[in-house]
């Protein structure tokens, strides 16, 4: 873990070294800003939980000229990294909160409700509890008939299976220019700092809390991709 923040990387490399370890991240942007319109059209409000720099919100800008971004991170010098990222752009646009996870959300900014939630890659840090409570925060500051939509690191349904993935995933680390230090350091994080759960136990989690659908929308090495509507 980094000194600033749960990842493994300062907030001020994030941007410059998310892209050697998380295979297709420009991929999992693309997918969230294309899954959002299609489901989501122009939202009001978009909250953008575990936003890290705000790297996704800067995508959605141009896309979604009508939508007003609510940024929020527990890492005040990823927080840091997003205000210098929108120093020239209108609050009207872009409102950040002060330091929260997922689950504080609104207590933070009670009577808050948006028609679009993003957690990209943020939720796998949390134990089986912190999970159910990141996803509840979330569903509370959604309106009826909002949109969820989360990434994360994901275990397979086999020791064979993750067996497999670690290989690939040592691979395309190694191919991106990563030391056998970096990468072993990296992937010893996986069932300890990182805590990934399978895509079933996802869906379950979801419907539990009470969101009315849930689903499986994107999955490559071992990330996936899932939405949910309230």
């Amino acid at each position: 873990m980094s000194n600033d923040n749960a990842s493994a990387h300062p907030a001020h490399r994030y941007d410059a070294e998310i892209r050697r370890v998380i295979p297709f991240y420009d991929a999992i942007q693309a997918e969230t800003l294309d899954l959002v319109c299609s489901i989501a059209g122009q939202p009001k409000l978009w909250v953008d939980t575990g936003s890290g720099t705000g790297a996704l919100v800067e995508r959605a800008l141009s896309v979604f000229p009508g939508t007003q971004f609510v940024i929020a991170d527990p890492s005040e010098a990823m927080l840091t990294q997003a205000r210098a990222r929108f120093s020239g752009q209108s609050p009207a646009r872009i409102t950040f909160l002060a330091p929260t996870a997922s689950e504080g959300l609104s207590s933070l900014r009670p009577g808050l409700k948006a028609q679009v939630v993003t957690a990209i890659l943020c939720h796998h840090y949390h134990d089986s509890a912190g999970r159910l409570a990141a996803v509840r925060g979330c569903f509370e500051v959604l309106e009826p008939g909002g949109l969820l939509v989360v990434f994360e690191n994901v275990d397979c349904d086999s020791v064979k299976g993750r067996e497999l993935g670690l290989i690939r995933w040592k691979k395309f680390q190694r191919q991106q220019g990563r030391t056998s230090t970096e990468v072993e350091n990296h992937l010893a994080r996986f069932g300890t700092e990182l805590k990934p759960v399978r895509i079933a136990e996802h869906l379950a989690l979801f419907r539990s809390v009470g969101f009315s659908m849930a689903e499986l929308f994107w999955r490559a090495h071992m990330q996936a991709g899932f939405y949910a509507v309230k």
